[in-house]
């Protein structure tokens, strides 16, 4: 049980837009910001610098205590003068403010800072980077999905929610997270730059976000052929390339399940597709448009996956493995591996279906044989 808990105190309609009210301040509960000190194990400080790293195994609070452990292994919090009370607040508070969505929550928060800073070391980031540029990807990594109401952009947009009203049309969701992470550090007691100057503030906060900006999907293409025209002559002392990079860094991260082992992977499958289905649901309730790939009549979970794997996820990691070759075999051939997985379950599927349209009567045995093989090929 946490000694101490922050939040931020929301409208109390608790409709599709739940939106934060500016005109309330983050109110410690307590004095004292503590959750209880994990010590981790030498075992788990080496793993959580890889991305095999099981992100299922832990409670919050040793999720909180993990990415703390990455600030102060990475030397941000001697390098910014973080004060380490402030640091634990401000985790604090931000577990607080991810809500309980069937995948955009606070685990996968959690994901992608460690996927970031399994990033960091194994492609030796720090000895390319400044300091002040891990401090941004870390903590864009931690802010990208604060306040996540569960229903995407195309929702926001297409039911002209709060959301929608507010930023345009723009990227709704990105911007309501940039401005929530803002809103936390606008709180002193959870502002983890405090002891930065006011020139570093400015470049800490225009990077974080341009950062969580980067994770709109719909912004994939032109971010990845930006990054694709720089690869030939990619320049460290250019900060218009090293930017370019660290969007293509936090895009690899947010989007990087299918690199963890498939028994981490696949859950995640799982508490996506709950999520879409949850907006498809309501998107036909509300008589707006339901894209296929979220339409609970027409996804499986290899049709899910199989085109994110080919068309997104393959060849944005093929980009990044040719400025470094050390993410081929780590991350790279995972995914050749989930795609040819889940194009094997994706043939046992259609031949079930087929099998079942000629011999009706033989459907339990198909289904049977199917739950089979595909438990023989997780094996």
């Amino acid at each position: 049980h946490r000694e101490a808990e922050f939040f931020i105190c929301r409208t109390s309609c608790p409709c599709k837009y739940s939106f934060l009210d500016e005109n309330k301040k983050l109110t410690p509960r307590r004095d004292v910001p503590s959750y209880p000190k994990y010590m981790l194990s030498q075992e788990t400080i080496e793993a959580l610098r890889k991305p095999t790293f099981d992100v299922w195994l832990w409670e919050p609070n040793e999720m909180l205590s993990c990415l703390e452990h990455m600030y102060h292994d990475l030397g941000l919090v001697k390098d910014f003068n973080i004060n380490p009370i402030t640091l634990k607040r401000w985790l604090l508070c931000i577990h607080d403010n991810y809500r309980n969505n069937p995948f955009h929550n606070f685990r996968h928060c959690f994901c992608v800072t460690q996927m970031m800073y399994s990033m960091i070391s194994l492609c030796n980031l720090q000895e390319k980077f400044p300091q002040v540029d891990i401090l941004i990807l870390m903590t864009a990594a931690v802010c990208h999905d604060l306040d996540h109401p569960g229903y995407n952009n195309t929702y926001q947009i297409n039911a002209r929610t709060e959301l929608a009203v507010r930023y345009n049309d723009i990227s709704p969701l990105e911007n309501h997270h940039c401005a929530v992470a803002f809103q936390i550090i606008a709180q002193p007691e959870c502002n983890i730059f405090s002891n930065v100057t006011q020139e570093q503030f400015k470049r800490i906060r225009q990077g974080i976000i341009t950062l969580i900006l980067a994770t709109d999907m719909a912004r994939h293409a032109e971010i990845l052929d930006s990054f694709k025209e720089k690869m030939d002559n990619f320049d460290y002392s250019n900060e218009e390339h090293v930017t370019c990079l660290k969007m293509v860094l936090i895009k690899c991260c947010d989007i990087s399940n299918e690199v963890r082992p498939m028994e981490v992977a696949e859950p995640w499958v799982d508490c996506l597709l709950e999520e879409y289905f949850m907006q498809s649901d309501r998107e036909k309730s509300e008589g707006l448009p339901v894209a296929p790939f979220m339409d609970r009549d027409k996804v499986t979970k290899p049709t899910a996956q199989i085109g994110f794997l080919k068309f997104v996820l393959i060849p944005m990691f093929e980009t990044v493995t040719k400025l470094f070759p050390e993410v081929d075999e780590v991350m790279l051939q995972p995914l050749w591996e989930s795609r040819d997985r889940y194009e094997e379950l994706k043939q046992l599927d259609d031949a079930m279906k087929e099998a079942s349209y000629t011999y009706p009567e033989l459907g339990d045995i198909f289904q049977s044989n199917i739950k089979f093989a595909q438990k023989f090929s997780e094996e």
